[in-house]
């Protein structure tokens, strides 16, 4: 007896899409942040199947963005090239400073 699939035949033939991969703009944006803040860190975030690699730049204060790079060989060139630390996210988590921040600015979740 097999198994049924209840899914249609169709979404089995359609591949997963990441929702939009990094533009220019992405990397715009990181590069500001870490030249208008102090003490930037970035935690590396690995492809997922729904988005593209993510960098989180958290400035000494605990303010974070999160933008795309489209690779993690991309994120690395951006931190040397900026003399920024970078870590992996997954391994090591993110600092308690920008938890902190987000108890602070509770707007920010919503965005």
């Amino acid at each position: 007896m097999g198994w049924i699939n209840r899914r249609p035949w169709v979404a089995e033939s359609i591949p997963t899409r990441l929702d939009r991969e990094a533009t220019r703009e992405d990397l715009t944006a990181l590069t500001d942040f870490v030249t208008t803040h102090r003490g930037v860190e970035f935690y590396l975030e690995p492809e997922t199947t729904a988005t593209d690699t993510t960098v989180v730049a958290i400035a000494h204060d605990g303010e974070w963005i999160r933008r795309r790079t489209g690779s993690p060989r991309a994120a690395a060139k951006l931190a040397h090239r900026h003399a920024v630390p970078l870590y992996e996210a997954a391994k090591i988590g993110y600092p308690e400073r920008m938890r902190a921040w987000n108890r602070l600015h509770p707007e920010r979740r919503f965005r």
